[in-house]
């Protein structure tokens, strides 16, 4: 449902389709294996031509005010659809955002989205850039004007609606099928527990297999990096929980994260738990992008651990800083974040730019 009453916008959810090809997810192995398929909302299903709809529209700039930038603006394929060495986006504007672009990946099976969780649906997810002033800062009567003009829009919103005539919803429904699809999880560490013994793929050596999965055996092991609790394990191929924790990150908090929407003073500093998925392409790290590196990211939970009044219960060193790792500690577990990277999800022609 749109929040924000404009014209293009409307609120009848039954959309007729037209003359299209039921979409048929491709899951991987891995994924097929311990996750149930995707949910998908009875009133946006998957076609092939919305999909490729949403694909044509996701890297668009005439979804900007000036059409100088699209949604692949903050979310670029190469970089795991995030924004990578930028700490917080930037707009059109110059303006920087307050938080850092998460990747957009495995997007069908989380139940909320934004760092703070205020959106349910990826279709109202969808609606927020456009509107947002540092972001692509437009409206939707702007962008569905421009979309109304252009000689094959109408012809393709008619073939998968059934009607020529454009408004926000069609649109924010097929940016949340084309973001649907984009699914990852063929990364070497996916392979190496597919086969239950390293054997050396995608570049990687049986050797830094090994490594990495040393780094797993610390990454479960509850004395020693206590990660999986926020971020899964072996079973949980999505490698977060989809909750909110506040991570230690900070002695003051500043940002709200899930407190600025719930108004809950509990819920103050939590963010959702990021993905460990495709992290070699991500960076930097955290709502505030504060860590360029990974080695960073490990510190900060082997002896940076800040206390403060809604810190989460599973920061149980806090007292001591953190978990205290060791440098070889800190190398297997480093090894183990990277083995979760998926180079054939940045390569992936279906998601590319198709213009």
């Amino acid at each position: 449902m749109c929040l924000i009453l404009v014209a293009g916008c409307r609120k009848d959810p039954d959309i007729k389709l037209g003359d299209t090809t039921p979409y048929q997810f491709n899951y991987p192995e891995r994924i097929e294996k311990y996750l149930p398929p995707i949910s998908v909302p009875s009133n946006n299903p998957m076609t092939v031509e919305g999909v490729e709809l949403g694909r044509k529209l996701f890297y668009d700039t005439r979804l900007s005010a000036d059409n100088t930038m699209s949604c692949a603006g903050c979310h670029a394929p190469d970089q795991s659809f995030s924004d990578q060495n930028k700490p917080t986006s930037v707009g059109i504007d110059g303006i920087a955002g307050r938080r850092n672009s998460m990747s957009l990946v495995n997007l069908g099976w989380m139940s909320s989205f934004f760092w703070d969780g205020r959106k349910a649906t990826l279709e109202d997810q969808a609606f927020a850039p456009v509107n947002d002033p540092v972001e692509l800062h437009s409206n939707w009567n702007q962008v569905v004007e421009k979309l109304q003009e252009d000689e094959e829009y109408p012809l393709l919103f008619e073939k998968i609606y059934g009607t020529s005539t454009i408004d926000s919803v069609m649109v924010a429904n097929a940016l949340a099928q084309f973001e649907r699809t984009l699914i990852s999880g063929d990364a070497p560490m996916d392979k190496f527990m597919n086969a239950n013994r390293a054997i050396g793929s995608s570049g990687w050596s049986t050797a830094d297999e090994f490594a990495a999965y040393q780094g797993f055996v610390l990454f479960i092991d509850e004395e020693k990096g206590d990660c999986f609790h926020c971020h899964g394990d072996n079973f949980n191929p999505l490698w977060t929980d989809n909750l909110f924790h506040n991570n230690g990150l900070d002695a003051v908090i500043t940002d709200k994260g899930l407190g600025e929407f719930t108004g809950n003073p509990a819920d103050d500093g939590k963010f959702k738990t990021p993905t460990l998925r495709n992290l070699a392409f991500t960076a930097p790290y955290m709502h505030d992008g504060r860590f360029e590196t990974l080695d960073e990211v490990i510190n900060h939970y082997s002896e940076g651990l800040q206390h403060s009044s809604t810190i989460d219960p599973l920061m149980k060193s806090v007292d001591e800083g953190g978990v205290q790792l060791s440098p070889e500690e800190k190398y297997y577990l480093k090894m183990f974040l990277l083995s979760l990277s998926d180079s054939s999800f940045i390569e992936n022609p279906a998601f590319s730019n198709p213009w």
